[in-house]
């Protein structure tokens, strides 16, 4: 037995033993049951022993039938038995699985509380679902085969001594051997058990913490290396799933040894038997005591055993044992993907009535900012159209649109108008249906994340800040970023306070410790510190209170580079250079006073903010 198998029997003993010593009564009226099975046990091959010497052979076959029937209804008595050993054996699973149920909820609930170890249980549901079930069903399966082989074999065992001694040296050796085999492949087998579980749970985890950052790893190119780490994880579970099917093949074997050779080494000493006074009737009531009771009760223990019971131990020790040491603190909770995406989607049902239009003649004042220089568009769409589906009304129709170099830029529109789509388009993490989108002139569409993440820095609603130092998390974006710089930095968007709480910047960020507010500051300093030359704020400010927006969208426009802001309030309008409104039927762009001029939906939109 492996230390850690051990430490965990150490472990469970003490529950174990409380809980069984809570359920006597069902433990003595589920051995009461048993010992009817072993009495059915006994009398099945004692009577096809005496009717055989005692009547067939004996020229009185109505006594041999006699004694054929007490062996039936031993046999049929069965029925009887399984049905009330099955009653009992409910009053000690169900608890079981009840235990387990509010052992695994107290445990994510600990954790997620205020001061517990923080962070999302992953393996909660595993716990509550997959693991609970193994546990119950293990434990029922140990419970019968152990019951079964004792009692079982007690009455076989003692049938065969009532029939003649001899018959004991011939059968016993072979199975002592046999299940010996057996115990040999316990100990790799529990282990193998242990890192399917293990591997299992890590697959599960590395999945729900990827599913929740797809947007951001798509756009921030970290996704190959989460694939790969998918992929080993897969890999892993399936090795360990393999080794776990060889070692169960090896038990298959044991279990062949223990299930023959018993009944083959009693064929071979028939002769010596014979010559030891062993009658006819006798062999055939060895034989049947093997074929029909104890081989079976062996076979179901050590199929319990190198099965059931390894895995309930495991379980157990993942349930009921201590909880895990936290991970690293300088780790993130999942791949660190920069703010690219994470944030929700439009909805499907949301959007079909949402077309916008916009062609450059129709925006006065579109390239004011592109006269003072000579290089090409920080943004630029054309004629881009798209849909989401193929019969689904666009939500962008034939848009034309250019943002020229160090432009701040405002888009406001109702919502489920298309403006985090646009935003999407222009990181190139979403595809137009038609249409062309280029940053720094270059085409986005199809251009390998790496090349992305140097163009653009995307900040979304949900603002992702992992497990580290504070200063890992306002550098990640530009790691050679000096303390200096951070300070800097930290002053701009007022959040020394913050930052002071945590401990500085050496400081330990705990994610869920964190205000969605908070979590965006962290943010849009990251995003400040980018040396891609365009920002893009997807809500990015919406909870911040309205002077911390304003301070960080002028400290983010005062940046070199391009800033592009999906607006949540219309004050964020005001201070861009443009705004491009997004009303369903025909986008309009232009300054705050040209607007209010030709724009129904803005002057609505404004009067609403002023109001």
């Amino acid at each position: 037995m492996t230390s850690a198998e051990a430490g965990a029997l150490r472990r469970l003993a003490p529950p174990a033993r409380r809980f069984l010593a809570h359920r006597k009564g069902v433990l003595v009226r589920l051995a009461l049951w048993s010992l009817a099975e072993s009495g059915q046990a006994f009398l099945a091959g004692h009577a096809v022993a005496r009717s055989v010497d005692e009547g067939f052979l004996a020229g009185d076959p109505r006594r041999g039938l006699l004694w054929l029937g007490v062996a039936l209804v031993a046999v049929l008595s069965g029925a009887r038995v399984v049905r009330g050993v099955f009653a009992q054996l409910a009053g000690v699973t169900e608890p079981l699985r009840d235990g387990l149920v509010r052992r695994a909820v107290d445990r994510s609930m600990a954790r997620a509380a205020p001061g517990g170890p923080g962070g999302t249980d992953r393996a909660a549901v595993s716990r509550l679902t997959n693991q609970v079930e193994i546990a119950r069903d293990s434990f029922a399966g140990l419970v019968l085969s152990l019951r079964s082989f004792v009692f079982t074999a007690a009455g076989a065992l003692l049938g065969l001594l009532s029939l003649h001694p001899a018959l004991l040296l011939v059968v016993l050796p072979p199975l002592a051997a046999g299940l010996a085999l057996f115990l040999v492949t316990l100990r790799p087998m529990a282990a193998a058990q242990r890192r399917a579980l293990a591997a299992d749970e890590a697959l599960g985890e590395h999945a729900a913490s990827a599913r929740a950052a797809l947007r951001d790893l798509a756009a921030c190119g970290t996704g190959p290396g989460v694939e790969q780490r998918g992929a080993d994880l897969v890999a892993d579970a399936a090795a360990a799933a393999r080794t776990l099917a060889g070692w169960a093949a090896v038990r298959t074997a044991a279990l062949g040894v223990a299930g023959h050779l018993p009944v083959l080494a009693l064929l071979v000493a028939v002769e010596w038997l014979r010559g030891r006074g062993v009658s006819v009737g006798a062999l055939l009531g060895a034989f049947t005591y093997l074929v029909q009771s104890l081989l079976p009760a062996l076979h179901t223990l050590m199929t319990a055993l190198g099965a059931a019971g390894s895995r309930l131990l495991v379980v157990l020790d993942r349930i009921l044992g201590p909880e895990p040491e936290p991970e690293s603190e300088s780790e993130p909770e999942s791949e660190p993907e920069s703010e690219l995406g994470s944030g929700p989607g439009p909805e499907l049902g949301s959007v079909p009535e949402s077309r916008a239009r916009l062609s450059t003649a129709s925006a006065p004042g579109a390239t004011a900012f592109a006269a003072h220089t000579a290089a090409p568009p920080a943004v630029e769409l054309r004629a881009v159209t798209l849909s989401y589906g193929v019969r689904a009304e666009p939500v962008l129709d034939t848009l034309d649109l250019r943002v020229a170099p160090g432009e701040h830029l405002a888009v406001v529109g109702p919502s489920g108008i298309g403006k985090s789509t646009l935003t999407r388009l222009v990181a190139g993490t979403l595809a137009p249906s038609r249409g062309e989108v280029r940053v720094a002139g270059r085409p986005v569409t199809g251009r390998p994340a790496v090349e992305l993440a140097a163009l653009r820095v995307l900040v979304p609603q949900d603002a992702y800040v992992f497990s580290g130092t504070v200063g890992d998390n306002l550098a990640y974006l530009r790691t050679d970023a000096c303390r200096a710089e951070l300070d800097a930095a930290v002053g701009v968007f007022g959040l020394a306070p913050l930052v002071e709480r945590l401990g500085g910047l050496d400081g330990t960020v705990r994610p869920a410790e964190l205000s969605p507010g908070e979590r965006q500051l962290v943010a849009l300093v990251r995003a400040y510190l980018s040396p891609a030359p365009l920002l893009l704020l997807d809500e990015a400010t919406c909870h911040l209170d309205p002077a911390s927006e304003a301070r960080a969208e002028e400290a983010l426009a005062g940046r070199p580079g391009t800033l592009v802001v999906v607006a949540h309030r219309l004050s964020s309008a005001v201070r861009a250079h443009r705004t491009l409104v997004l009303d369903g039927v025909r986008a309009q762009c232009g300054t705050h006073a040209e607007l209010l001029g030709r724009s129904p939906l803005y002057r609505d939109l404004t009067g609403h903010w002023n109001s």
